[in-house]
């Protein structure tokens, strides 16, 4: 017996898709059916990325873009439109922490970096977005967030006074959507393992504030973000989704 796939015949866009959670999403949705544009500044990594899902015969497409540049956005959205006829779901995953000092010690480049990254390229992804999703009636954006966005920690000002803004947005922009059947939810991972993160000697080691927490590897984030793209046009929306075991 043939089992139907979550997402067959959905298309997505998954920013940050070169590694990690991102990488983990857009295997997972191809896996599920969707045809999946792979987003990154990193060419060699979402074309990697891209070839995986093909290699399990799923449809993706590898689209190297700067998220901080609306042009390149643009395009990016465009490009995914026109190779797989719309647009469904936006994973909006791409991030950095380009500053991990005191308010006092930071470095304004650095901190508006992170800002730059984690909320104005959400800002003009989803922006973006948001047209070619009126067209098909309906659609899914999730925003992966930080418990850092809910509440700080030392030198974690610009990351956290990012992922807030970015709870912010997703709250505004599941109010302006809501009648066009278009959810927007916050998916809080918690800490991830990544090369540095288990580090306990590294700069910002998850170790160094989450040594109770869950340290989940990139595919434990798949079932939520799976149930978060397959929840009725009418479902939750402006919601907060976390993964965390603590409050944090």
């Amino acid at each position: 017996m043939e089992v139907t796939k979550k997402l067959k015949g959905k298309v997505a866009i998954v920013t940050g898709a070169g590694r990690g959670i991102g990488k983990a999403i857009a295997l997972a949705y191809a896996d599920e059916g969707a045809s999946v544009c792979c987003v990154a500044r990193t060419l060699v990594e979402i074309a990697s990325t891209t070839k995986e899902i093909e290699q399990h015969g799923g449809n993706g497409l590898a689209v190297q873009t700067d998220v901080t540049h609306l042009e390149s956005v643009r395009r990016m959205v465009k490009m995914t439109v026109d190779t797989f006829g719309g647009l469904d779901i936006l994973v909006i995953c791409a991030g950095g922490q380009y500053d991990r000092r005191l308010v006092e010690e930071s470095v304004p480049e650095d901190w508006l970096m992170t800002l730059e990254v984690n909320l104005i390229g959400a800002y003009y992804c989803a922006k973006t977005a948001i047209p070619y999703m009126k067209q098909k009636g309906a659609g899914k954006i999730i925003t992966i967030g930080s418990g850092l966005g809910h509440r700080g920690i030392p030198a974690s000002s610009a990351y956290a006074c990012s992922k807030a803004g970015l709870w912010m947005l997703t709250r505004v922009l599941a109010q302006e959507l809501w009648q066009d059947n278009i959810s927007v939810n916050e998916l809080i991972p918690g800490p991830v393992k990544t090369a540095s993160s288990v580090d306990p000697k590294a700069e910002g080691s998850v170790l160094q504030y989450h040594t109770s927490e869950w340290l989940k590897e990139p595919e434990d984030v798949k079932p939520l973000a799976i149930f978060l793209a397959t929840q009725p046009d009418k479902g939750p929306t402006a919601q907060s989704f976390s993964l965390m075991r603590r409050d944090n």
